[in-house]
């Protein structure tokens, strides 16, 4: 007899449904209930605004064979408690159909798991009242803008993402996920010595827009503004750089994401031994820097388990439910874990050690950004950057990084900011720069430039590199 329809369509009671309908040897559910807010503005004034709201079920089906374990992923948005019959007979379609899996093992137990107390409770839910603060203040800054010649543009965004994961081992586990993105953008007339237009940049992440002042960002942007109405031009070339936390962040997620500790072992990365092997336990930076992720760091939680939608590189679907802690992939300046799922690290022999949600640089540093620019350019020309763009990988043995400049690069002379120069295409690999870095500042929450789509608990220090590779000027803005 088939399961019973459950009276509603609560995320619990779909993810039960779903395993109740199961024919599989196992079966791993998720629910992610999505709701979302923004506000969007240009020239002083609020253009567009609103709400959304979504579902998406995936189902895990796994079938024993003669040959090992085959697994089945599907994937479907807006279901209801009517379509979970499909979906679940899908992926058990899916699995029959498939080869068996590399990754295959057994499900998390859920031993020594603390299960979600309010699995059975309503999702966590955003609304346009998370700018109740934030939007009069920004109003105020439109004020402030339009008085003085200058225009704003910018972009506010809160996602609240309630995910439900259930499994056949009895696992049942929920996260609530706040993350919210905000990009403001001034521009003014060029002015002084050019007459291109000019422009800047600043961003900021937030659980709950109560730690967002417009005002101040308004105020840092006026400045920058302020620094290009004189504006000189530089050849490619070496420079004294300090990169702030935000471009730090950008280097240092897409050096996270090349971290496979299987591609490392296989001799595939800038990680690998050569002869064989892992580098870790290599020092990487002679400055105090230690790179870590952990769930509950303050400001920057994430889901404490694993959640897997589908297996590729180091994460499997195998492993959703696996508990999450504190984990340090660089510590002291030595390379100490690379990414691996339970199947990768059964494989090389290293740590089990999944990704989590967020990333932070410690280098020990106290200062401001602001007071190591009081220590560059006394040797020459030093460049403050504001954030970076366009990253591409150019060698994945070396990690080569190549990518522009935008929304200022700045002038540094004897210790002061004294105009904006063009802008550069840059070839780096984040690994050299860690050797190379001869001062981290104060680590502070972040906003990536350049992944703040896909990642955005970040806390980064600035850096200072004394050999900046800009390796051709750029016509971008």
């Amino acid at each position: 007899m088939s399961a019973a329809t459950p009276s509603t369509n609560a995320p619990h009671e779909i993810v039960e449904r779903a395993l109740e309908l199961s024919r599989a040897d196992a079966c791993v559910v998720i629910a992610d209930e999505q709701s979302s807010t923004n506000l969007r503005w240009a020239r002083n004034a609020l253009t567009t605004n609103g709400v959304t709201r979504g579902r998406t079920l995936t189902v895990i089906a796994t079938v024993n064979g003669r040959e090992g374990t085959a697994c089945g992923v599907v994937s479907r948005s807006a279901v209801t408690a009517d379509d979970v019959e499909p979906l679940v007979r899908a992926a058990e379609a899916a699995a029959r159909d498939a080869g068996p899996a590399e990754d295959a093992g057994p499900l998390t137990s859920g031993a020594g798991i603390v299960p979600a107390a309010d699995f059975a409770g309503a999702p966590a839910e955003t609304s346009s009242d998370v700018f109740a603060a934030f939007a009069p203040a920004l109003g105020e800054s439109f004020g402030l803008a339009r008085r003085a010649g200058r225009e704003l543009y910018g972009y506010a965004y809160h996602e609240m993402v309630s995910s439900y994961l259930g499994t056949s081992t009895g696992l049942r586990l929920r996260h609530d996920q706040p993350s919210g993105t905000l990009e403001l953008n001034a521009k003014a007339p060029g002015t002084g010595t050019t007459t291109t237009p000019r422009s800047a940049w600043a961003g900021r992440a937030t659980r709950d827009f109560t730690d967002v002042d417009p005002l101040a960002l308004d105020a840092e942007l006026a400045q920058r503004l302020e620094w290009a109405k004189r504006r000189s031009e530089l050849p490619a070339g070496r420079y004294e750089t300090l990169l702030p936390p935000t471009a730090v962040a950008d280097l240092l997620i897409y050096q996270l994401w090349s971290s496979s500790g299987r591609d490392a072992a296989e001799g595939r990365t800038v990680f690998s031994k050569p002869g064989g092997g892992t580098r870790i336990g290599d020092r990487l930076s002679e400055l105090p820097l230690t790179l870590r992720s952990d769930p509950a760091e303050p400001g920057l939680e994430a889901a404490p388990f694993v959640l897997a939608h589908s297996s590729e590189g180091d994460a499997s679907v195998f492993d959703n439910g696996l508990p999450l802690g504190a984990t340090d992939w660089i510590k002291d300046g030595a390379l100490t874990r690379l990414v691996t799922s339970r199947h990768s690290a059964e494989l090389t022999g290293l740590p089990v050690a999944p990704a989590v949600g967020n990333l932070i640089l410690d280098g020990g540093g106290s200062r401001t950004l602001d007071e190591m620019v009081a220590d560059a350019g006394h040797d020459g020309p030093a460049l403050l950057l504001t954030c970076m763009w366009y990253i591409r990988e150019v060698d994945p043995a070396t990690l080569l990084l190549t990518g522009l400049t935008r929304d200022g690069v700045y002038l540094v002379e004897r210790g002061e900011v004294t105009g904006e120069v063009n802008n550069f295409r840059f070839n780096e690999s984040p690994v050299d720069l860690l050797s190379r870095a001869s001062e981290a500042g104060r680590t502070e929450r972040t906003l990536p430039r350049e992944w703040g789509d896909w990642f955005t608990r970040a806390a980064m220090p600035a850096l200072r590199v004394p050999d900046f590779h800009m390796s051709s000027v750029s016509q971008g803005v």
